[in-house]
């Protein structure tokens, strides 16, 4: 019997009984179903995890630190805390090893801008132009990176950095009103305070703190820088990434500013000596160390650590979110495949109830002297078709599914804090589930075509 008869006798029999072929397939697309979207909701959970990296600095950046070196003021200077402090020649230390890519430090300064009568607090960190430029930060239409040693401050805004915008009258902020300031970002020239606390001592009294011998040594008077615009972040006000809450500015730059503004004064943040002068220079805050490969992480991380300093990198966390993300999926695809488990029992019912009402059939092909593995190929082909049927109609009927999760996620996604879909269905998982399905079918249907080879041709033809 050539595969043209087989493929023919096959589907002739499953449309004999349209009603029971159209229930066990429908037990299949179920099942397929479950499965596909289950699958789907973990792979989406994981692509999430994995954007959320991506948006955190990726998996080659190792972040340097060190102790908290605002707790070190007053401390003496020594060859032991030098070593645990964050400097340039730590820094060209850095860039020096193996497989390091670039190193930077990192100086984060806290300021305050004005804008109006608007004010706001600023994280302003100062990098160097090649590390600035290896950080890939997005930037709107217009927007470059601040440029090198300039001699006046040019900063790169965060897409959210408004939202920390309040009104001087009182009138609340973002958070308080949910608007924005009427402030300009990309275009509008703020000032900005390096010296908080003279401002807030001139203003209000307010953060100005300290025993009455240190207050006195604060300037009436804040200074106020004019910074210019290199240019805003990319996204909305509530597109978040890495870069959305700071400012950045060139490193030399931001140094020299702040050795003017408080010159002969030890710059807030940096440590002091016992006598209360600050280092001739500067300690960073931390540096970040980009690797070449993510094989390579590990080996950097361990050498920085042996230089005494913590490291801090997202590659960590990929090995632990790896087995999250496949238990949960595990235990999602498992209790999919409790429904097509089930089909699959109906898939080996409707095959022996076939066989029973075709047992004289049977026999007539065998006495014809027809090859027992046609039989068998027969009934295997009926179980494929069921299952491969199935397995297409679960798979279309999971991607429309997908579909309106994504879409009902996406339109609640402000209020559930989600910025995009959490079902994700890539090729392979549907063709895998093709496969599979026609898999199961094949072999719930493999005992019963087993049976039907082994009727008694003469039996068969006597059974009525």
């Amino acid at each position: 019997m050539s595969l043209i008869d087989l493929l023919r006798m096959s589907s002739g029999n499953l449309k004999r009984r349209k009603l029971r072929t159209f229930l066990t397939v429908l037990g299949v697309v179920i099942g397929t179903a479950s499965i596909v979207v289950m699958i789907s909701l973990g792979l989406g959970l994981q692509k999430s995890m994995y954007e959320d990296i991506e948006k955190s600095g990726g998996l080659t950046e190792i972040e340097v630190s060190a102790e908290d070196i605002g707790g070190m003021e007053g401390q003496a200077s020594s060859s032991s805390d030098e070593e645990k402090l964050i400097t340039d020649d730590i820094v060209e230390q850095l860039k020096g090893l193996d497989h390091v890519v670039y190193a930077s430090p990192v100086l984060n300064v806290q300021a305050v801008a004005l804008k109006g009568s608007y004010q706001g607090s600023v994280d302003l960190y100062g990098m160097s132009h090649e590390a600035l430029e290896q950080m890939e930060i997005p930037l709107a239409e217009g927007g470059k990176l601040p440029t090198e040693n300039s001699g006046n401050l040019e900063l790169v805004y965060g897409n959210m950095v408004l939202q920390n915008f309040t009104n001087k009258s009182g009138s609340g902020g973002y958070w308080d009103t949910g608007k924005l300031p009427d402030i300009d970002l990309a275009h509008d020239t703020l000032f900005l305070i390096l010296d908080q606390d003279a401002y807030y001592q001139s203003n209000s009294g307010v953060m100005g703190g300290g025993t009455e011998e240190e207050s006195s040594s604060v300037p009436k008077v804040a200074k106020k820088y004019s910074v210019k615009v290199s240019g805003v972040v990319e996204g909305g006000i509530e597109d978040w990434n890495q870069f959305s809450y700071n400012t950045y500015c060139d490193l030399e730059t931001l140094k020299t500013v702040l050795k003017k503004e408080f010159k002969g004064r030890a710059i807030p943040g940096q440590p002091t000596m016992k006598n209360g002068k600050p280092y001739s220079y500067f300690v960073y805050n931390s540096a970040k160390v980009k690797v070449d490969d993510l094989n390579n992480v590990d080996d950097v991380s361990s050498v920085i650590r042996d230089m005494g300093f913590q490291t801090q990198s997202n590659a960590e966390y990929l090995e632990s979110m790896k087995k999250q993300s496949a238990m949960i999926q595990a235990v999602l695809g498992g209790i999919g495949a409790i429904s097509l488990l089930v089909a699959a029992i109906g898939i080996a019912n409707t095959m022996m109830m076939s066989i029973y009402e075709r047992t004289r059939e049977i026999g007539v092909i065998k006495v014809l002297g027809c090859d027992l593995k046609n039989i068998k190929q027969m009934f295997l082909m009926e179980a494929g078709f069921i299952g491969l049927i199935g397995g297409v109609v679960g798979n279309i009927v999971s991607i429309i599914i997908s579909v309106v999760i994504n879409k009902v996620v996406t339109g609640m996604g402000a209020e559930a804090g989600l910025s995009g879909g959490i079902s994700y269905i890539p090729v392979w998982l549907v063709l895998v589930s093709l496969g599979f399905a026609t898999l199961v079918g094949m072999v719930a249907g493999y005992f019963p075509a087993l049976r039907a080879m082994k009727l008694s041709p003469l039996a068969a033809i006597r059974n009525e």
